[in-house]
């Protein structure tokens, strides 16, 4: 029996994606080194609600300067934390010589606003290839993994942060005891902590299971995070509904008394508990969600591949890790990914080793007959952008909250 890492109850397993390779851990063609695999499977706590993995990877093999991802390859996403930025600055920056601290900050693309506005800032991020990016702009960087020690540095040599601020990566850290320890160390009096991550409610509504994999450890919702910020302290006072990344939650924490909760969380609360977030007859539904959308795709791939189609897939991003292992889709059935990323292009998917080729590619010599759109929370871009795809007759392939062909 798996334990809970928020409160030590029992966690009840409801779906398991089998082994599964690293995110991120893209392979040259032909190299020997064996791949790491894990056993992928997610489980709910009975005591606090939390969704959370039964298996941790360890952090070190998942966050480290090789790391690939970058938080401003999307113009949405760009704009999305400059404007971010600027919003929490004008709420919570206040005083003389105010103090913002981003742990995970990647390549600043939220902190390069909060520097541009003269206001003093830190970033904390192990990823040092990414955090390269953000040093090259004049935001200061912290290259470790924050933790309650991490904390304790900082405030003796910077002094308390006003706000603090992290975007998809609490949800990626087990040890969130000694975040939140840490959080406390470093928070100013009457200041906020502020995070957004992956929303388990629209996890499940959409079907969007590629959601799990390595790096998101936890799956919140406001149930499960006024749980755990009540025992480190904190109360949640304030939740926003978000668009990005296929829905996602951000939540405001703050100490025990210091601010009054807003009608946002107990709005979500009831929502949360009409639509039975959390429940394990919900949970078990959605695993059988899950198993008809990977028959349908699967299905389907094969299907056009044995009718002489060509299919390529767009986005080698970290979520399509999930699907594509546990879809049993390799090259078999699509030719190849196409990615913007440099770092990932001329390399092999993990796990099922497909080709990860320049966005170039996609039109070059020809657009294919369909692709597959692993990169499915930037559809709107995405398609905006590949008017020339749907105008040679090419379709578009989906599969949340189930498989279609566009």
């Amino acid at each position: 029996m798996v334990t809970c890492r928020i409160c030590s109850d029992n966690v009840t397993e409801f779906l398991d994606f089998g082994q599964q390779p690293l995110s991120d851990a893209f392979r040259t063609p032909g190299e020997s080194r064996p791949e790491f695999f894990f056993r992928l499977a997610v489980g709910v706590c009975e005591g606090c609600s939390m969704a959370q993995l039964v298996e941790e990877v360890p952090r070190e093999r998942m966050f480290h300067e090789n790391y690939p991802y970058r938080s401003s390859g999307s113009r949405g996403m760009r704009e999305h934390f400059a404007a971010t930025a600027r919003r929490l600055m004008a709420e919570e920056c206040r005083g003389e010589d105010p103090f913002v601290v981003e742990i995970g900050c990647n390549d600043g693309v939220l902190l390069r606003t909060v520097h541009e506005a003269g206001v003093r800032c830190l970033g904390v991020d192990p990823s040092f290839g990414v955090a390269e990016e953000a040093r090259a702009e004049g935001v200061r960087i912290l290259g470790e993994f924050f933790e309650e020690e991490s904390a304790v540095r900082i405030r003796k040599a910077e002094g308390a942060a006003q706000l603090m601020y992290s975007a998809n990566t609490i949800c990626h850290i087990p040890y969130i005891d000694s975040v939140l320890r840490g959080v406390d160390t470093l928070l100013a009096p009457g200041g906020v902590f502020v995070f957004e991550d992956p929303y388990l409610g629209d996890i499940l509504r959409r079907v969007s299971f590629d959601q799990i994999y390595d790096e998101h450890f936890y799956f919140f919702t406001a149930t499960s995070v006024r749980a755990m910020a009540r025992r480190f302290g904190f109360e949640l006072v304030r939740v926003e509904r978000l668009p990005v990344h296929g829905g996602e939650v951000r939540y405001f924490l703050a100490r025990a008394g210091e601010r009054a909760p807003d009608a946002s969380v107990a709005e979500l609360l009831d929502e949360e508990q009409r639509e039975r977030v959390g429940e394990p007859d919900r949970l078990r539904a959605f695993a059988e969600q899950v198993r008809a959308v990977r028959t349908d795709l699967r299905e389907l791939l094969t299907r056009l591949r044995d009718e002489g189609r060509r299919i390529v897939a767009y986005g080698a991003t970290a979520k399509s890790a999930t699907v594509a292992n546990y879809c049993g889709i390799g090259p078999d059935l699509v030719e190849f990914v196409c990615d913007t990323t440099p770092e990932k292009q001329g390399r092999l998917t993990p796990g099922s080793h497909i080709p990860v080729r320049p966005h170039e590619a996609f039109a070059s010599p020809a657009y294919p007959d369909y692709a597959l759109l692993f990169a499915w929370n930037h559809a709107e871009e995405i398609m905006a952008k590949e008017t020339g795809f749907r105008a040679s007759g090419g379709r578009w392939i989906t599969y949340v909250p189930d498989v279609k062909v566009s």
